[in-house]
């Protein structure tokens, strides 16, 4: 018999998430008998993405369903399917979906709000959970179906090295863009422009943000994809040029404080500005997930995009490795695998 070990959420947090907010189960795990339609997964490889902190909080601010108190915490994860009453799921596929923090799940596929993806014969399941994961087609499709990038303009990215910042500003570099990124700590910033290419890095925690943003760019930004919100949202409104876009991609400075994220100071400067401001999810765009993967490969294949990856290991290291990720101790996509970690 196997054991079936969870990690499920004990309180909400106050607050910047501590390890404390999570509580570990096991109990011994047999095969249940599935219904038409399921399909039973082992967990492999977890993502410790910013958008899981959303659903801590309570139900009137949780975006697509908080967790309840005692309910298994969830994310995206790549898992290998052990049973299977679905048609297009075999026994030992691998397959990417939203899925507990637990050993062993049952998933149904047609009901699933995040498509349950195959992965392809031969992919490394990393590739498939970093290079083509969701946060690589958000950048997609944040950037060009509602930044639409045009070539020779300046494209400021916040949360630059975090998984889908640094997918955008390579994105945007190869749309024909000239980029500036803004992220934290220099390390990260060399990063940006020795990899990424970025015409300039910006270190958000040297202070003086106004100042270095008007140095990169003294013509100002057209596009501006922001994954942070808070002051550099200000401060990168105030350096839009007139008719600029912003996508809203994320808002990572509120997530991790309890409160409502905070917006501009004077919407004045949007209609002085004629400036278009407009969010989005992933999911809005399903349908053209095919097209996104394409492109997504066809860099890849000529070496046009880097992934940076952060691997943990151990089970029992989800919390901390979840709860740094707030604090900047990642470098790159963060991903915690199954295997033990004294391996």
């Amino acid at each position: 018999m196997s054991l079936n070990r969870t990690w499920v959420l004990a309180r909400r947090p106050e607050g910047p998430v501590a390890a404390s907010d999570f509580a570990y189960r096991e109990e011994d795990y047999a095969a249940p008998d599935l219904a038409d339609g399921e399909i039973l997964v082992r967990t492999l490889i977890f993502s410790c993405a910013p958008t899981i902190r959303n659903w801590l909080n309570p139900p009137d601010r949780s975006y697509r369903g908080a967790i309840d108190i005692g309910q298994p915490i969830r994310g995206m994860a790549a898992s290998e399917v052990v049973a299977t009453r679905h048609s297009r799921f075999k026994i030992g596929d691998l397959v990417t979906a939203v899925t507990p923090w637990q050993d062993y799940a049952v998933l149904r596929p047609d009901a699933a709000v995040v498509p349950v993806t195959t992965i392809p014969r031969g992919m490394d399941p990393i590739d498939a959970m970093t290079l083509y994961s969701p946060n690589s087609l958000t950048a997609y499709f944040g950037l060009f179906a509602i930044g639409e990038p045009e070539p020779g303009m300046t494209v400021l990215v916040s949360g630059a090295a975090g998984s889908v910042g640094a997918m955008a500003c390579q994105m945007a570099k190869l749309a024909g863009c000239r980029v500036v990124a803004v992220a934290g700590g220099q390390e990260k910033c060399r990063w940006l422009e020795e990899h990424c290419g970025v015409a300039a890095a910006i270190d958000y925690r040297s202070g003086d943000m106004v100042s270095r943003l008007k140095a990169a760019s003294p013509g100002g930004y057209h596009l501006f994809f922001d994954n942070v919100g808070g002051q550099i949202l200000q401060d990168a409104i105030d350096q839009m040029v007139p008719h600029g876009r912003i996508v809203l991609c994320g808002q990572i400075s509120a997530y991790d404080t309890g409160r409502p994220a905070a917006g501009p100071n004077d919407m004045m400067k949007l209609v002085y500005g004629r400036l278009r401001m407009e969010g989005f999810v992933v999911g809005d765009f399903a349908a053209r997930y095919d097209e996104a993967t394409a492109a997504i490969g066809a860099w890849s294949a000529s070496r046009q995009l880097q992934c940076r990856i952060d691997v943990r290991k151990g089970f029992e290291t989800l919390p901390n490795a979840f709860a740094g990720l707030f604090s900047g101790l990642n470098t790159g996509t963060l991903l915690v695998t199954t295997e033990d970690s004294s391996a």
